[in-house]
């Protein structure tokens, strides 16, 4: 027999048992916000390939529980249009926007330190049950959701109306934040932005939290949290990993057509002091993304199926394409920015450091720039200039 509340009641007790839900107040929210009348009308399930709609309305009771009090990422909309309700079969499409995981959207919310009174702005509204537990301890007055996609704020207002919660829900460019109900005491955002927006920064209050995923990659993303100055700065680190869906607005459109047209003109080449493959790995590829910020790597084979690995940046007109030869790799560079030189430096120094983990990265945002730095490695510094 379906129990929604029975159900509640056990993913609380399986957060807590994974150290992730520690406050009182946020199991109650936890136990008390129904999670599945957020992902109506239904969601897309991932099989790999394909995605098979699953609704609400044609699903078994309990299945739609066992489906909404699961462990995993739900994805809500593909192609930046379609919902499971739109398709009667499984279907191809690329995910625009989800329901998270019940374990990283918790973590987020204890990683923002809450106390009753607190205002705080949401970027990426989603489903809005993130926003419901919010609600649940703030009150309704004191969270604003700012979503930029008109299909999903509508769906997720509606939800959050149907859970009792009559918060202000705005449909607009989250990176933007929203001025008009500014100051607030903590921003925290469910999308990865390339840098963390000033506005988020000038929209807080000083000593309040801004709390974001920043890095491009699908991979290799980290979640910053800044503590916002009198002076109008904001300092902190990266407190571990994240990832998120990337802002609309910053979504970086993915390298394609004739890769050796490319990499036809090379101003150097050499064997490389590193194997790429390191950038598959999670701290690697958000070193990579700190040293040559804006490029891509991109993943291809050659006639005989030997892999060939990139990095791209087409807004600097700059390569580097990298072919395994034997047991090493040889380096072709091209253009004004010697690309794998900037990330095969930070990497050499990285590891002659001690490789240590995502969360030795500090971060301070002033208007002009973002400055990354790592203490125990003192070489490893990056200032990205906004002009």
């Amino acid at each position: 027999m379906t129990d929604p509340a029975s159900d509640r009641r056990r993913m609380a007790a399986v957060l807590v048992n994974e150290g992730v839900l520690k406050s009182p107040w946020l199991r109650a929210a936890v136990e008390a916000v129904p999670r599945e009348r957020f992902l109506h009308p239904g969601v897309f399930l991932d099989e790999g390939r394909t995605w098979r709609p699953a609704t609400a309305a044609d699903t078994n009771p309990d299945e739609w529980l066992k489906i909404a009090y699961g462990v995993d990422t739900l994805t809500t909309q593909l192609d930046g249009h379609l919902s499971a309700d739109q398709a009667d079969e499984p279907v191809v499409g690329v995910p625009t926007s989800s329901s998270t995981d019940p374990a990283t959207v918790v973590g987020m919310i204890e990683a923002l330190d809450l106390t009753v009174g607190h205002r705080v702005l949401e970027i990426g509204t989603g489903t809005g049950y993130s926003t419901a537990l919010m609600c649940h301890y703030l009150g309704e007055d004191n969270v604003t959701t700012v979503e930029v996609d008109t299909q999903v704020a509508t769906r997720a207002d509606v939800a959050l109306e149907a859970a009792g919660f009559s918060t202000w829900t705005v449909t607009g460019d989250g990176l933007l934040g929203h001025p008009y109900r500014a100051p607030y005491d903590r921003v925290i955002a469910t999308c990865a932005v390339r840098r963390i927006p000033y506005a988020w920064i000038r929209q807080t209050r000083p000593g309040g939290v801004v709390l974001g995923t920043v890095g491009s990659w699908p991979w290799g993303t980290g979640l910053a949290k800044l503590v916002v100055d009198n002076d109008g700065t904001a300092e902190g680190s990266i407190v571990g990993r994240s990832s998120f869906m990337q802002a609309r607005a910053q979504a970086v459109a993915p390298v394609a057509g004739d890769l050796s047209a490319r990499t036809a003109y090379t101003e150097s080449e050499r064997t490389a002091l590193l194997s790429p493959l390191v950038l598959e790995e999670w701290m690697p590829a958000f070193l990579a993304q700190l040293a040559a910020p804006g490029a891509q790597f991109v993943r291809a084979t050659d006639g005989d199926g030997s892999p060939m690995l990139y990095l791209f940046d087409p807004g600097k007109e700059s390569f580097a394409e990298l072919l395994v030869d034997g047991e090493s790799w040889t380096v072709r560079q091209g253009g004004p920015v010697a690309l794998w030189d900037d990330v095969e430096r930070s990497l050499v120094a990285w590891q002659d450091g001690g490789a240590p983990g995502i969360d030795s990265v500090r971060l301070r945002v002033t208007p002009a720039s973002h400055r990354y730095w790592i203490d125990q490695v003192p070489s490893l510094r990056w200032e990205h200039r906004i002009a």
